[in-house]
């Protein structure tokens, strides 16, 4: 009686096609891969009043470009996602994501940062009024909290607490000071004569 398996050859693994001639030895296979990407575009952009000509991929959001390469690191990166409001920038005076935006799509666009907004050594009416109001704990949301409230002035959604709490519903306060925030943008709407009239 054969003794299992005795006499019998070993079968190598098929092996795969394209893969006959392939090196896998350990010292190639630790080499890392070229690092292939979007070739850089040449683009335009006016930030805070100051035109900037920077070299980028495609693919780089206006919040890298911001941070990464122009050093404005006011404009905080929270989630990534578009969720929390916490690098809402001004593009022609709008309120957008800078997370979701990308810098290519702001050529020869006019971007107005957090670091925009104190003139001359001079506080933004906004900025004072959110230290009055306590409007900050942590601080990490307050440019993009900022930002979202100089458009939503400048915009007039501001007539009572109900329609500044849908309007600024973008932006996200891990710290919960929505009501010290509303009181800060109600007394510069008042101190501005905006929305007269409008109760609370």
């Amino acid at each position: 009686m054969a003794t299992r398996g005795k006499g019998r050859s070993r079968r190598r693994p098929p092996v795969r096609q394209g893969m006959e001639h392939a090196d896998t030895s350990a010292a190639t296979l630790a080499e890392p891969l070229p690092m292939r990407g979007p070739a850089e575009t040449r683009v335009s952009l006016i930030i805070n009043a100051v035109e900037r000509r920077v070299s980028i991929e495609p693919r780089v959001s206006l919040l890298d470009l911001l941070r990464e390469r122009l050093n404005l690191t006011g404009t905080k990166k929270g989630c990534d996602h578009g969720a929390c409001g916490a690098c809402t920038v001004l593009v022609d005076g709008r309120r957008v994501l800078s997370c979701l935006t990308l810098a290519i799509a702001c050529e020869g666009r006019e971007v107005s940062t957090i670091e925009s907004l104190a003139e001359g050594g001079e506080l933004h009416p906004l900025q004072r009024a959110f230290i009055t109001h306590d409007a900050f704990q942590c601080g990490y949301c307050t440019p993009g909290q900022l930002m979202s409230a100089v458009a939503l002035l400048s915009e007039g959604h501001a007539s009572n607490d109900a329609e500044i709490r849908e309007w600024m519903s973008g932006n996200l306060c891990r710290c919960a000071a929505y009501p010290n925030i509303r009181a800060a943008i109600r007394e510069v709407r008042d101190a501005s004569g905006g929305n007269a009239g409008a109760t609370d």
